[in-house]
């Protein structure tokens, strides 16, 4: 049995801000995809790409607005860090960033 591609967050949202992504090359490139290689391979992901949440926590709170567009005050609102949970049957102990 052929196994799936696990999307990584910018996949999931078609955002273009992974590394030489469309709106990457006029923004820069978001830091879960380029700058955090400390969690690739995490939940089968590129970078934080599939820990997004993760990486929020233990970084800049200034990084949120660049980072998560989609107007969510919660990750745990977020259909990707669900999806993801559900895809790897995570324990929803594992905190969420919340952002104030």
């Amino acid at each position: 049995m052929a196994e799936t591609h696990k999307l990584n967050c910018w996949e999931f949202r078609n955002c273009g801000m992974e590394p030489d992504g469309i709106f990457a090359r006029i923004y820069g490139p978001c830091p879960v995809a380029a700058n955090s290689m400390k969690y690739d391979g995490i939940n089968d992901g590129r970078g934080a790409g599939r820990v997004c949440w993760r990486f929020l926590q233990e970084n800049s709170r200034g990084l949120e607005q660049q980072v998560c567009r989609f107007g969510r005050s919660s990750c745990v609102e977020c259909a990707f860090y669900r999806r993801v949970h559900n895809e790897e049957d995570l324990t929803v102990t594992e905190t969420a960033a919340t952002f104030a």
